[in-house]
């Protein structure tokens, strides 16, 4: 029987939802409606495809091993394009290119903490972040948000102790959704960098903020490396999830160290997906604005269909890039509530028991619903199915 460290956290969520599957007809007239991943299920647009299939063809150093911060060229565009979309003065050096946003996330945390080190990280958590500190005896100190799904520095000033490395923010969040006001992401900037410990934003979810202009003003800060540390994913951008390209930005010397653990564990990202990153970001600006076009009407369709739900006693918490949150009206707490809507709805969502620390009250109320893959047809359609089930209430609480 394993031991080791794996058997410290709990199994991949979006995986153990898909089991839920299993045994369960669903009907063509009432298909499955998945809103239990945020990942895009198109391939990349036609022409992207096209380049990766002649550098497959024609470059045969795509198929060996490359640097391990990444190719040059992406390293040098994501650096051009930051400065101009956040107004710094970022260099090549400060940039690696990761196996994807998690890995980008993983190589972060081991480059900056050891054993029984504290992270802090808002709830409800991207689950991926607790399952690494989980994995890496890192202890996760849980920041809990109100009903807006924002997080304070004030309460987070007091969860800091000598064995805090880092506070992670997700921006626009997952699961919440919530885009952090910049006022709210320079108060965490000015608390890390007060108590000498990093600020990790991910920013996986930033091509499809519903805001103009930059989302914050942190890299305008000549020092900003000695605190801050940002985390990128081309998988939602450019539809290129299977092929695992993420982005760090961070000093030179941090990278320094990521190096050691990104060479030990891939040796270098996927090589075809760094140059179709490449090309994305040269030639795909239009494309990825209709794509951003097309998730804000998403957005705005959960809103216009949410009243279904608000009548029958939902809530909505928040609404942004690929997630809506919500809080469900039900006796039952929203683990079985997720299982019986399989069977019942033919829904998939993920509760939010796998977003909380355990016996955390108000996970047993809560949902994200994932709706970067479902059209406004299929938005209404769901709160319609949700709308429809007449099972037994709880008593009205607050979701704070």
């Amino acid at each position: 029987m394993a031991t080791g460290r794996t058997t410290a956290t709990f199994l991949p969520p979006v995986m153990e939802a898909r089991r839920w599957l299993q045994g369960v007809d669903f009907p063509p007239n009432r298909p499955l409606i998945n809103v239990s991943q945020a990942a895009p299920v198109d391939p990349p647009p036609e022409d992207l495809c096209k380049v990766i299939a002649e550098a497959a063809i024609n470059q045969p150093e795509a198929h060996l091993y490359g640097p391990v911060l990444g190719l040059p060229e992406l390293r040098t565009e994501v650096a051009k394009q930051w400065n101009v979309a956040y107004g710094g003065t970022l260099m090549p050096d400060n940039i690696a290119i990761t196996s994807g946003c998690n890995q980008a996330f993983c190589a972060t945390i081991a480059s900056l903490c050891s054993d029984h080190d504290e992270v802090i990280l808002p709830t409800p958590w991207y689950f991926n972040h607790k399952m690494w500190l989980d994995m890496s005896g890192i202890t996760t100190v849980p920041l809990k948000t109100g009903t807006d799904l924002l997080p304070d520095p004030i309460a987070a000033d007091a969860l800091i102790t000598d064995k805090t490395r880092a506070i992670v923010l997700v921006t626009p969040n997952n699961p919440g959704g919530v885009e952090y006001p910049s006022e709210l992401v320079q108060a965490f900037y000015d608390l890390a960098q007060r108590r000498g410990i990093k600020l990790v934003i991910d920013e996986t979810y930033r091509d499809f903020d519903a805001r103009s202009g930059a989302p914050h003003n942190l890299f305008q800060d000549t020092d900003w490396d000695t605190t801050l540390i940002q985390l990128y994913s081309f998988s939602k951008a450019f539809r290129l999830t299977g092929h695992r390209v993420g982005a760090i930005t961070a000093a030179t010397a941090l990278l320094s160290e990521i190096e050691k653990f990104l060479d030990t564990v891939t040796i270098c990202p996927n090589q075809l997906g760094q140059i179709a990153a490449v090309w994305g970001m040269q030639n795909l600006s239009h494309w990825l604005a209709g794509e951003r076009d097309e998730i804000l009407d998403r957005r705005a369709a959960i809103h216009d269909n949410f009243h279904k739900l608000e009548a029958k006693g939902w809530q909505l918490l928040g609404c942004g890039a690929y997630f809506a949150y919500v809080q469900h009206p039900f006796a039952k707490p929203s683990d079985e509530v997720a299982r019986d809507l399989v069977r019942e709805a033919g829904v998939l969502m993920l509760p939010g028991t796998m977003f909380h620390p355990d016996n955390e009250p108000r996970a047993s109320r809560e949902f994200r619903v994932a709706f970067a893959n479902v059209d406004r047809v299929q938005i209404g359609e769901l709160f319609d199915r949700l709308a429809q089930l007449n099972w037994p209430l709880a008593p009205r609480v607050d979701s704070a």
